[in-house]
């Protein structure tokens, strides 16, 4: 008998890691770094971070979100219905299969999947399968007020992740100006995946998996359902350096998610509520996508050559670069008390004194400051700087 359990058990977790949702987002994340690798090199002949570091990060940035939003939702109650879950994850996996990470934020398969069901009950009300129909789903009643507020925790999840995590992983590449310069742009395309257990009322899957672990509170039977939610996220700053414009982007996203969690809560009172805090999700979410992508398209380049020295694009992790402190858009004027203009300057003005280098650094402030590092052999062109050529 308890081999039978155990046999049970591990058919269901091997079900739930082959969610499409899983797979393609693994490699979806390899595409990720493999496309930003071959970027990079074609600006700078050489990758800001390794080609699987978006892999690596898939999950590991995530998964205390994760842990966070299934205790909170399981633990005040919050129950879905097994078809909404089918829809949303449906839903999600075209989104993500679009390759447009814009329209990934999991507020819109939330949304799309809540109002897609609704529509489905007005239009098919005879629908369904194997014991679930679509009469069950109460859209004035507890959905109103459940979906509504996990939308808005999965927006503040997104909000956080973009504000904490974003900036770190920019890329920079090279772009023609209009006056035929070249200045750097920076490209940021990131998947989180975020295992988020849901609370499912009904056997329907105890039908499918009887060792499945249930609960039963008065008459009702519940079952917590794991559940891939993606976070898909796709920006490009160019009028703003990306460890000013990412973190601000990330707090008002997470400020949207509450106030729609807020307008959610009040959907028990009014369930009407419930369907305007999905709309006002969709339409702030879209609103600050569109705004952001338009004032940066205008907006002049704040990495771009300047007469006065070198401006960084750049800097390779843990090379001496890093440790000095330098800064995106700061510029170097001077090495080893050599005036330089260009890369070639810059790196014959190291050679000068290979074993220690002086630099004169002017930040984004305009203040002048002076700068000293000891480089060895193995370090990676010298200082691990990318400039703008």
């Amino acid at each position: 008998m308890n081999e039978s359990v155990l046999l049970e058990l591990l058919k269901a977790v091997a079900l739930f890691f082959l969610n499409p949702l899983w797979l393609v987002a693994i490699f979806a994340a390899i595409g990720l770094g493999y496309f930003r690798v071959k970027r990079e090199r074609r600006s700078f002949l050489v990758r800001l971070l390794p080609g699987l570091t978006e892999l690596k990060r898939l999950l590991s940035e995530s998964y205390i979100h994760a842990i966070v939003l299934s205790v909170f939702i399981s633990g005040i109650g919050l129950t879905v219905d097994i078809g909404w879950i089918v829809v949303f994850s449906a839903i999600a996996l075209l989104l993500m299969c679009t390759f447009y990470y814009q329209i990934t934020s999991p507020i819109y398969a939330v949304a799309i999947a809540f109002f897609g069901l609704y529509g489905m009950q007005y239009f098919g009300q005879n629908f369904a399968f194997r014991g679930w129909s679509l009469n069950d789903m109460d859209f004035f009643g507890e959905l109103a007020v459940t979906i509504p507020i996990i939308g808005g925790l999965l927006l503040v999840a997104e909000g956080l992740l973009i504000q904490k995590r974003a900036d770190k992983y920019s890329s920079p590449y090279l772009v023609n100006t209009k006056r035929g310069l070249r200045a750097a742009a920076f490209k940021l395309k990131r998947l989180w995946l975020l295992p988020v257990v849901f609370l499912v009322p009904g056997d329907l899957i105890s039908g499918y998996a009887p060792y499945w672990p249930q609960f039963t509170l008065g008459a009702t039977a519940f079952s917590f359902v794991p559940v891939p939610v993606i976070i898909g996220f796709s920006q490009v700053a160019r009028g703003s350096f990306p460890d000013v414009l990412f973190p601000k982007m990330g707090r008002v996203i997470w400020i949207v998610g509450l106030a729609v969690a807020a307008v959610g809560i009040g959907a028990i009172w009014m369930p009407i509520l419930g369907w305007a805090a999905l709309l006002i999700g969709v339409v702030c979410r879209i609103v600050i996508t569109v705004v952001i992508a338009v004032r940066e398209r205008k907006g002049h380049y704040v990495v771009s050559p300047q007469s006065s020295g070198v401006i960084i694009a750049g800097i390779l992790p843990e090379s001496p670069g890093e440790k000095l402190g330098l800064m995106l858009g700061e510029c170097i004027r001077a090495v080893n008390g050599i005036q330089v203009s260009n890369e070639k300057e810059l790196y014959d003005a190291i050679q000068v004194n290979a074993a220690h280098c002086r630099l004169q650094v002017i930040g984004r402030d305009g203040e002048v400051r002076l700068m000293q590092q000891v480089l060895y052999r193995h370090d990676h062109h010298r200082l691990g700087l990318l400039v703008v050529r």
